[in-house]
């Protein structure tokens, strides 16, 4: 297959259009998505100012509830163990134990209470005031059904329902049992008594004459109504709810020692509280402060869930130093960014994108002023806009892959075949031009592209076509052979009488001997090859040695001979040796001579001139007056078909073919051939080699 020929821009117009338009279509909807984004980010700023100014009036709000005072007083270490229970200091002087609505209240303000999986709860704490007494509360509540009191001055205490309860303190462990002493039943069920507090022996009796503790004091209450909504009184399990004020002596003994006691105690978070509820005669506890599965009271870690991701809380209480109370940051989300995109967020220009300002404000607590300061950070906000932009990235990459398919459906299908076709049509126009297209156009083949659609049916009739083009193609080579051998017919018939004539002239020395070898070896080349221009450059020629200066002496007197008048030669002092075939060389200076003759001005003489060239080369120039060639001919003069020098030549029948023959005879025998205008008319100069 010959090679596809360069096509213009033109050419190219409609896929250029095409395949613009796509292009146009995948940035605008990246410039959509980026537009979007910008305008996202510069809401997601103001939104966010908005939410920090919340944040931060729900972070005070909280603090300054007594269950944020608990948390603020009564600093935790996350992930640290929540039984046995240590007592948690209340915002309050001390606890109303005795009234069960109080008690209840003030546990529920606070949130103080650790919470199990059987609904029950308890709460240990102390007051906020060492003068009250310096006592340990114990208050919850549990389930329990028909609840069985002492009877006073019953040694058995396994027989009743009982609170056992134990306290470790600076290295000694006290231990109390206290029994349920019914005191009234107020109707509808409900239960009230006391617990009656005495030192527990680890017997299941009570020592003859033991006597209850006078500080110890407790309260049992019990609800009429079943835990259970199906149940019924008496026999379903009910909630009880215990109020105890368990005496510490080590806490009384710092009370009255004369110097002004510390507050709450330092070694507050290492004593340790168990209590537990036992049934008559039951193994298992009803309640027990121990079982598993505690949840803590609030800390001031669950403000963390407050924070927003990026907003830093940093509580500090005012003349402890500089070290922190506590810095909580607020979660980042945990889901799947694109580093990419949040590097692209971070980069988009957008009005506002000003994280808040931070904010300082003081609470004041019964322990001193804590300073809480709130702070926010961008990458916060650009983190949760890069998740979000992250999710919504595949839909804008489904969008491009369905530009980026549809493209390629349409490229594959219809663009990819009409190039083809483009570029074979071109191969088409192309080749049925120049040298050779008969051969070069049976390389040409569409046929692949045939189809049922426009462009198949187009694709088949251009194939067609071609077809056909091929057939005539064929038909013309045929003709052209048959003209060939008809040539060669006609070349066989001219020898024949050519060869008489040499019998009738066999002399060398005769002039006319000379000539008809000449016919005879033009007639060998234009009749024995298949076409002027082929046989020229199939020529086999056989160069020698000749004298230049005589060869152009003899051409030069017989020129009249060939009808060419006034050719003037002036013969070198010396001979010329050069390399050359003489009679193909007599052709050339006779074609020469005769396309000078036709283009000269009538009258005036033909020059012909011996120069010595190049080291290794001799010139012969050839010299008529007349009409100087066009620089565009110039170098076309020599072609074959350029007839001479003049639009009137083809009125002439000239064909173009002598300065053909002489350049190509020129090249074989090592020469060259050269045309100028020069001197009121045109030069050819003919260069050859001289012989060593």
């Amino acid at each position: 297959m010959s090679p596809m020929p360069r096509l213009g821009l033109a050419s190219f117009r409609r896929r250029i259009l095409f395949r613009g338009v796509f292009l146009l279509l995948a940035i605008a909807t990246i410039a959509l998505a980026l537009v979007l984004l910008k305008e996202e980010k510069e809401r997601s700023y103001q939104n966010y100012r908005q939410g920090f100014g919340r944040t931060q009036a729900e972070v005070l709000a909280r603090l300054r509830h007594p269950a944020g005072l608990l948390a603020l007083i009564n600093p935790t270490v996350h992930g640290e163990d929540v039984t046995p229970l240590r007592p948690l200091m209340l915002p309050y002087g001390a606890l109303d134990f005795d009234d069960q609505n109080k008690a209840q209240q003030a546990v529920e303000m606070t949130g103080c209470s650790v919470r199990y999986p059987d609904d029950s709860s308890i709460c240990v704490a102390i007051g906020n005031n060492p003068y009250a007494g310096g006592f340990i509360y114990l208050v919850g509540h549990f389930a329990v059904g028909e609840l069985v009191a002492r009877e006073r001055g019953e040694l058995d205490l396994d027989a009743v329902h009982r609170a056992v309860i134990s306290l470790s303190i600076r290295g000694e462990t006290l231990k109390w049992v206290a029994p349920f002493e019914a005191l009234s039943d107020s109707g509808a069920g409900l239960v009230r008594g006391r617990l009656t507090g005495f030192e527990d022996t680890g017997e299941p009796t009570l020592a003859s004459g033991a006597r209850p503790l006078r500080d110890f004091r407790g309260w049992l209450w019990q609800s009429g109504r079943c835990v259970e909504a199906a149940a019924t009184p008496p026999g379903c399990a009910r909630r009880a709810f215990f109020s105890i004020r368990l005496p510490v002596e080590a806490f009384r003994e710092a009370l009255f020692s004369g110097i002004r006691p510390v507050w709450p105690p330092e070694d507050l978070g290492s004593i340790r509280v168990h209590m537990q509820m036992l049934a008559p005669g039951g193994v298992k506890p009803l309640f027990d402060s121990n079982a598993p599965g505690p949840v803590p009271p609030p800390s001031l870690d669950d403000l963390r869930k407050t924070l927003l991701p990026g907003e830093t809380l940093r509580i500090q209480r005012l003349g402890a130093g500089k070290q922190p109370l506590l810095v909580l940051k607020g979660e980042e989300e945990a889901e799947l960014d694109s580093p990419l995109i949040a590097r692209l967020i971070r980069r988009l220009p957008a009005q506002g994108a000003v994280a808040p300002s931070p904010t300082r404000d003081v609470i004041a607590t019964p322990l001193g002023r804590y300073e809480v300061a709130l702070s926010g950070d961008a990458r916060g906000i650009e983190s949760r806009l890069s998740v979000v932009a992250t999710r919504v990235s595949w839909y804008v990459g489904a969008m491009l892959a369905a530009i980026a398919l549809a493209w390629l459906v349409i490229e594959i299908g219809l663009i990819r075949r009409i190039t083809v076709l483009t570029k074979r049509a071109a191969a088409v126009s192309s080749n049925v031009q120049g040298t050779k297209a008969d051969q070069r156009i049976g390389q040409i083949d569409v046929s692949d592209l045939r189809g049922s659609d426009e462009l198949g049916i187009l694709a088949g009739g251009l194939a067609d076509l071609l077809q056909r083009v091929k057939d005539d193609v064929q038909r013309e080579e045929r003709r052209a052979q048959q003209e060939r051998d008809m040539l060669q017919a006609v070349g066989h018939e001219i020898l024949s009488p050519l060869q008489s004539l040499m019998v009738l002239h066999p002399k060398p020395d005769d002039e006319g001997h000379r000539y008809v070898q000449r016919m005879q070896q033009a007639v060998k080349v234009l009749y024995g090859q298949a076409s002027p221009s082929e046989a020229l450059q199939a020529a086999n020629l056989e160069v020698g040695t000749i004298d230049l200066d005589q060869f152009l002496h003899h051409v030069a007197s017989n020129a009249h001979f060939a009808g060419i008048e006034g050719v003037r030669y002036q013969r070198a002092t010396s001979p010329v040796i050069v390399r050359a075939d003489e009679f193909s060389l007599e052709d050339v200076v006779t074609h020469i001579l005769r396309n000078a003759d036709r283009h000269r001005t009538p009258g005036t003489p033909i020059t012909m001139a011996l120069r010595a060239g190049e080291p290794g080369l001799a010139q012969v120039v050839i010299h008529n007056q007349g009409e100087p060639i066009a620089d565009a001919l110039l170098a076309r003069v020599f072609d074959y078909g350029v007839s001479g020098a003049s639009p009137e030549s083809a009125a002439t029948g000239q064909r173009g073919q002598g300065l053909f023959v002489a350049r190509t005879y020129m090249r074989k025998m090592g020469g060259a051939i050269e045309a100028r205008s020069e001197d009121g008319g045109v030069s050819l100069v003919l260069a050859l080699q001289r012989a060593a």
